[in-house]
């Protein structure tokens, strides 16, 4: 019998999730869908891929526990951060405090935003904090006490897997006048997510890791949007921007306003072709839910972290299971280095990724539990065990 992941068009014993997602079948049926639709009706195909899109919002809404206004949507994690951090009502001298040791997709555009806007950047240190949270979060009490506009923080670091705990920082934000932005890409899909719940302020996310969409789409949402200051815009940034192409001659006019709503960030024509693929990857996981593949690979996880252990190596997860995540990652030992380990592991059919030379083990749903010995099984190979 097909094993779920080979259903799916998906190779079996892969575990990069929290690096790329291999495109299932169904993602590569809405992207030929989507093209055919173009190739056969030109111009005609607009009006279905926008009513697509807009069912796609209403999705990543009921995903992440927004409404459907609050989202819109970008070509990644990135892009979504930097519109955050351009359109921030800034005023020279804030303070933005960001996490040494972050993924630096949540840390180039604050920066940037700090010598564009004369902000002070000020970093929070995560050493130790896989272990012990609490000097961390003692630490971003200390820098809110100071006064702080805006506290950036990935939901799960990418290296350790580290869960951080968002409703208790999205509280500290909150006590001391400051706002809270998440990078949630290696979270959503994978960990449940609920905006509102946790107190979170913006947050960005792309589509082709624990989503299993591909590169090219993403979104971010933001809880005020009419605070934002629409610094960049494009001509579908505007009110009624699309008035002149549908009403006839005469309605050609630049000084339409620009939309309140995040929406403005949808400045351009959209990559219909991810979108598609995100729309396909998000249904499946809202079929399945995410409290039950979250509790289907934290099983996983569990099985995979034992036979680690038994083996001598050194994991990285949090001893405490409210920190955790889709991601478990442990130290190479000294007889090998990560890029051998994993390319090692790759030769035996296990995809597996290598973050900051650690060794990251990334399932998804497809995964089977059954499939764990396989798994050390090419590891003992690998280390000649």
């Amino acid at each position: 019998m097909a094993s779920l992941a080979e259903n799916l068009g998906i190779p079996p014993k892969y575990l990069a999730y929290a690096g790329v997602a291999p495109p299932s079948n169904a993602v590569r049926r809405a992207v030929a869908a989507t093209l055919d639709l173009v190739a056969t009706h030109g111009p005609g195909a607009f009006p279905v891929l926008g009513e697509q899109r807009e069912g796609l919002r209403q999705s990543v809404a009921r995903l992440i526990g927004a409404a459907a206004p609050e989202v819109a949507f970008v070509s990644g994690t990135t892009r979504g951060l930097l519109e955050l951090a351009w359109c921030m009502p800034w005023k020279s001298g804030e303070r933005v405090v960001v996490f040494r040791g972050e993924f630096p997709a949540n840390v180039s555009p604050w920066q940037r935003a700090s010598e564009l806007f004369g902000l002070k950047l000020e970093f929070v240190s995560l050493a130790g904090a896989v272990r012990d949270l609490e000097p961390v979060l003692a630490e971003l009490e200390a820098a809110l006490k100071k006064g702080v506009r805006l506290v950036a923080v990935s939901a799960v670091q990418f290296q350790t897997g580290l869960c951080m705990p968002l409703a208790r920082i999205s509280e500290l934000c909150h006590r001391y006048g400051a706002e809270l932005a998440v990078d949630a890409i290696q979270a959503c899909g994978v960990v449940p997510l609920d905006v509102n719940a946790l107190g979170i302020d913006y947050l960005a996310c792309g589509a082709h890791k624990w989503l299993m969409g591909v590169e090219g789409a993403g979104f971010v949402y933001a809880r005020n949007a009419e605070k934002l200051v629409p610094r960049t815009a494009g001509w579908l940034s505007h009110q009624d921007a699309l008035g002149f192409l549908l009403r006839g001659p005469g309605e050609l006019c630049y000084d339409q306003p620009l939309k309140r709503g995040i929406d403005f960030v949808e400045g351009s024509s959209s990559g219909s072709l991810a979108l598609s693929a995100l729309g396909a990857s998000v249904d499946a996981i809202l079929a399945r839910g995410v409290e039950a593949i979250w509790k289907q690979v934290s099983h996983y996880l569990e099985l995979l972290e034992a036979g680690l252990l038994e083996r001598g190596l050194v994991s990285l997860r949090s001893p405490d299971p409210t920190a955790r995540s889709g991601i478990l990652s442990f130290e190479a030992p000294r007889s090998v280095t990560a890029a051998q380990l994993v390319a090692g592991l790759k030769a035996r059919g296990v995809f597996a990724s290598t973050p900051d030379g650690l060794i990251r083990f990334a399932p998804h749903y497809p995964n089977p539990d059954d499939e764990v010995p396989e798994i050390l099984a090419a590891l003992d190979e690998v280390l000649g065990r």
